[in-house]
């Protein structure tokens, strides 16, 4: 393991004794590489036993890669043999829109959504309409998938630690951060230094490498065109690159 420098804060958060948490950036349908980081998760936990360990997933499971119903296949076993925290990411919010309305296909495929499409053997062609594509895609997608969007969460606090997909508005109260924020901010949050009362970990803006600041740490690093995913091992104020 690689560890991060040390948090440049007056007082380090850290999480609850034998507790330790995996938080997993953007996946964007690189199925390989998460099931590679599944199984690096599990050797770390057998060589490094501790009574608690969650992971957590920071959303942005699905586009642009080419194998996003496989990363929900491996998210959805995960969730039940491991209890993983799933968040929701900007792109499962638009899968669940497409889901409520076709028309949004619209706004969807810009992100990356045909390539999702295609993993659930749902091809695009100038004859099918958003009605059309949206029933063959229900008709393709398991009930464990349906039951894996029902589980997502938009947070996820552990000690001093609030996992979120984007980020959250400076200045608001973190009971009171709205939705849209946590799943599409990027500027507001990106660019200030003020504290927010917790450690944010977040992913939504790709960076080259693990992006550390004061107040926060970005583990987007862009899977789906660099190949690299990465995960990081937080234990009491240590942050980790696994």
């Amino acid at each position: 393991m690689q560890r991060l420098p040390t948090l440049p804060q007056p007082r380090l958060a850290s999480l609850p004794p034998q507790t330790r948490v995996y938080a997993i950036g953007d996946i964007h349908g690189r199925a390989d590489l998460l099931a590679d980081l599944i199984a690096r998760i599990d050797d770390d936990v057998q060589r490094r036993p501790i009574t608690d360990v969650v992971e957590v997933y920071l959303g942005d499971y699905i586009d642009r890669g080419a194998d996003s119903r496989g990363v929900i296949d491996l998210l959805a076993m995960r969730m039940v043999q491991n209890k993983a925290i799933c968040l929701r990411g900007n792109h499962e919010v638009m899968w669940e829109a497409f889901l409520r309305d076709p028309s949004t296909l619209r706004d969807w495929a810009p992100l990356g959504a045909l390539p999702t499409l295609d993993s659930y053997d749902v091809s695009l062609t100038p004859k099918k309409t958003p009605a059309e594509l949206h029933r063959l895609f229900c008709d393709q997608m398991p009930r464990a998938h349906e039951l894996f969007l029902q589980c997502l969460r938009d947070s996820f606090v552990c000690g001093d630690f609030f996992f979120v997909h984007a980020g959250i508005r400076p200045g608001v109260p973190i009971a009171q951060q709205e939705p849209n924020d946590m799943h599409w901010i990027r500027h507001d949050f990106l660019d200030s230094t003020a504290g927010h009362g917790c450690f944010v970990v977040h992913g939504h803006t790709p960076v080259p490498h693990p992006d550390i600041r004061s107040n926060r740490i970005n583990i987007d690093t862009g899977a789906w065109r660099t190949g690299v995913l990465t995960c990081i091992a937080i234990e009491g104020a240590d942050i980790m690159i696994l």
